[in-house]
């Protein structure tokens, strides 16, 4: 009997990819990774510098992605089933080995093998482990070079698909900032840092770590652009500075 384990891959750039992370990649002999129908994966491109040769793939394509609203019965019904589904299959795969799923960023911070984890742990046929990984903003932030906490500050991590209204009220209580999955829900996230008086320090970065990689201040970014799904918010804390010399 083997083990299922997702593998924190950290935010894009191959190089990123723990120690640890590399040791299972290289030895995977199972290796299945999320992806929308069509697509190669992110997750895949990002593990296939380490990928042992011999690893046979298996990709779970989402049966739907932002054809229809989250929070609608259609749409949880559907994933509730594809991870079913998936549970039963990876558990199939670790009669015979380990089984590596491969996880953009970190596993535990807002990623799909949270999904699977959770049932996987509730059925207890197959032992799962978890390989931490980067989460995605530490690689926004470090290319973007704006240091995102001082003294005493207080992180805020928001989604952009939340309500603008929504919004507005973490954004006026937040010291440091961070709003991940902007993507198509830019232009309401710009407006709400600018009813919460912060998009003059605000940054917008696309693709960050990666290939594309865009670095600008959210101020010089119309509404009205478009924006991939990997792009973060960041707006630095302004807590207690050290003083500069000269």
């Amino acid at each position: 009997m083997g083990r299922i384990v997702g593998v924190g891959l950290g935010p894009g750039d191959p190089q990123l990819v723990t120690v640890r992370a590399q040791r299972w990649l290289s030895q995977a002999r199972q290796v299945a990774y999320f992806r929308k129908s069509g697509r190669p994966g992110r997750a895949r491109r990002i593990a296939l510098t380490w990928l042992a040769p011999q690893a046979v793939e298996h990709a779970m394509e989402y049966p739907v992605t932002t054809e229809l609203p989250f929070d609608s019965p259609a749409y949880i019904d559907l994933l509730a089933r594809f991870y079913g589904h998936w549970v039963e299959r990876l558990e199939a795969l670790a009669a015979q080995n380990d089984v590596v799923v491969l996880c953009e960023g970190d596993p535990f911070f807002y990623g799909s093998f949270m999904h699977l984890y959770e049932r996987l742990r509730r059925r207890g046929h197959v032992p799962v482990e978890v390989v931490p990984g980067l989460p995605g903003m530490v690689g926004c932030w470090s290319v973007c070079g704006q240091p995102m906490t001082w003294g005493d500050d207080v992180l805020t991590i928001l989604m952009g698909t939340l309500p603008e209204d929504d919004l507005v009220r973490h954004m006026q209580q937040a010291d440091a900032l961070v709003v991940m999955k902007v993507g198509r829900h830019l232009g309401r996230v710009r407006r709400a840092l600018q009813r919460a008086g912060l998009l003059a320090r605000a940054w917008l970065v696309q693709e960050g770590t990666m290939n594309g990689q865009q670095v600008q201040p959210l101020a010089s970014v119309d509404e009205q652009a478009s924006c991939p799904y990997f792009a973060l918010v960041l707006v630095p804390g302004q807590g207690r500075r050290p003083e500069v010399e000269g």
